[in-house]
């Protein structure tokens, strides 16, 4: 896939029915000799209970340090869309999005933090990276606050 590959940017797409179906795009990084981090700050994802049916709501934190690829931000908008009727498990979702981040744009380090509302009354947190973050890369705190109910 290059910059000239893209299918969605600039076009009207309607979304995707599940993860296996949406398309995640990537383009040329500007600046691939300078190491960075690039943010990606979820707060209303969903997913189905692949079990219940029920509707499982989550803030996904992604991290990553491009090397020569960035991922296309209307692509990924589309790609999360797409577990909206998609039944997995928060661990599943989670780690399965990173993977699938790293498959396309191949960065030198990701880390995800899946920040799941509670479901049966236990808050789920699913937290992932690829490694140890390179020396000299500035990571900031997530930013989202430990779940704390109505205390």
């Amino acid at each position: 896939m290059t910059d000239l590959d893209l299918t969605q940017l600039g076009r009207e797409i309607r979304g995707f029915d599940s993860p296996e179906t949406a398309i995640l795009e990537r383009v040329p990084n500007p600046h691939p000799d300078t190491l960075y981090l690039a943010r990606f700050a979820v707060p209303e994802f969903t997913s189905l209970c692949p079990v219940t049916g029920q509707p499982d709501f989550a803030h996904l934190v992604i991290d990553y340090a491009p090397d020569q690829w960035l991922i296309e931000s209307k692509s990924l908008k589309l790609y999360l869309g797409s577990f909206r009727n998609h039944g997995a498990f928060h661990e599943d979702c989670t780690v399965g999005i990173a993977k699938k981040i790293v498959e396309i744009a191949a960065p030198r380090w990701l880390r995800i933090g899946g920040y799941w509302y509670p479901r049966g009354g236990i808050p789920i947190d699913v937290f992932y990276q690829t490694g140890a973050a390179p020396e000299g890369l500035w990571v900031p705190d997530p930013g989202v606050a430990p779940y704390r109910g109505r205390g």
